[in-house]
């Protein structure tokens, strides 16, 4: 069965998206996305963090330093972002069996330590946050644009009704349309290629949040937010960066799910819309999404900053997977009691008291052969099945 990346965008956009949890290390808070508080292990708030030292072009001069600490107070600690939030943890939280990148230390959106190539130590930091929140950005109207032009698309627009890309090849019209569409692109790239937005109203709110980082401000800064939606989780820094982890987050899912349409397509050649799921109605995806509600009921991941990670119940999941195996315990034998009331019935013509037998048949065989108590224990069976595997395994 073909499932498309839609249903990890689903699955993924939960409330951790926007505020990622760990319990309390070493008498320290707990941590979370929104709650953008250096640990109480870091000292008084530096200007230039070690972490973006790497920076070509960062504020190493201690003069320009304390200019820019004048603008903002220093005890202003309620109103910008704190650099520091992650280094009381030597591992990665993205990868827990690898150090923490040292660039990565939860400062900025969408910061999980997930650097295995070391990317972060030896390019700028900020040219390739910005490239990721242009390309997420892009990713999330495509993943949208690609199956909407499958599905309501002129068939003089599609390739063999499969969407225009590289991999699918164009029409003359179409090649056209994309050319025009990446022309404006670029030249969108080169106006705000060098970092020209810090005088607008959103790049000096952005200044004075990250001011005790650097003097960047925020990536992807355009000024745009025409519907006001950009305070809509507070209007304050923690608010604002909550909502970029978000958008953060969904972009990455959508850079992964585009690249699904895009491999599924030509190794297939057949559109991504083509018996799914989502686009031809069936029982497979209510199912799906009944039975991970159901999963999440009872079990729960880790802290991904502890390793190995780990399946283990939630604060009510062990007697909520009891109440299951009651169920379903019961569910079987009022089945199996069924089936011989009404197997009695056509022997005896209905006859009261063979029905009246039937129960004690029922139990008679129950105790014999113990039928109630292993349809108790499959769902108990497949739990310890599931803890062993993740148990064993160190993501």
């Amino acid at each position: 069965m073909k499932f498309t990346a839609f249903i990890v965008g689903a699955l993924a956009a939960q409330a951790s998206a926007f505020s990622f949890q760990r319990p309390a290390v070493g008498g320290l808070k707990a941590l979370s996305a929104a709650t953008l508080e250096a640990s109480e292990s870091v000292a008084a708030p530096k200007v230039v963090d070690a972490a973006v030292a790497n920076v070509s072009d960062a504020i190493t001069d201690t003069a320009v330093a304390e200019e820019i600490e004048m603008s903002f107070p220093v005890g202003a600690k309620d109103t910008r972002v704190l650099p520091g939030r992650y280094n009381d943890l030597e591992t990665s939280i993205a990868l827990p069996f690898l150090e923490r990148p040292t660039a990565l230390d939860g400062s900025h959106a969408g910061d999980y330590g997930f650097d295995p190539l070391g990317l972060s130590e030896k390019l700028d930091f900020y040219a390739m946050q910005e490239s990721e929140i242009r390309h997420s950005r892009l990713a999330m109207l495509a993943v949208i644009g690609w199956p909407m032009s499958e599905l309501l698309g002129p068939q003089w627009m599609l390739q063999h009704g499969c969407a225009p890309s590289v991999l699918n090849g164009f029409n003359p019209l179409s090649f056209l349309a994309v050319a025009a569409f990446f022309g404006a692109a670029g030249f969108f790239e080169v106006k705000t290629s060098l970092r020209s937005h810090q005088d607008s109203k959103f790049g000096k709110m952005h200044t004075e949040d990250m001011s005790a980082v650097w003097k960047y401000g925020v990536a992807g800064d355009y000024n745009f937010d025409p519907l006001g939606l950009y305070s809509s989780c507070g209007d304050d820094y923690k608010g604002r960066k909550g909502l970029r982890d978000v958008e953060v987050s969904h972009g990455r899912v959508a850079m992964l799910g585009i690249t699904y349409f895009a491999a599924w397509e030509a190794l297939t050649g057949h559109a991504i819309v083509e018996n799914s799921m989502f686009f031809h109605p069936n029982l497979m995806l209510p199912l799906l999404v009944a039975g991970y509600t159901g999963f999440n009921q009872i079990y729960e991941v880790t802290p991904l900053d502890q390793s190995p990670v780990e399946l283990r119940y939630t604060s009510e999941g062990e007697m909520k997977l009891q109440r299951l195996q009651k169920g379903a315990s019961e569910l079987f034998a009022n089945a199996g009691a069924q089936e011989v009331f009404e197997n009695a019935s056509k022997n005896t013509g209905g006859s009261s008291s063979s029905l009246s037998d039937a129960p004690q048949k029922l139990s008679e065989l129950n105790e014999q052969f113990g039928i109630g108590e292993k349809l108790s224990k499959v769902p108990k069976k497949i739990s310890d099945s599931l803890k062993s595997f993740a148990g064993d395994t160190v993501w």
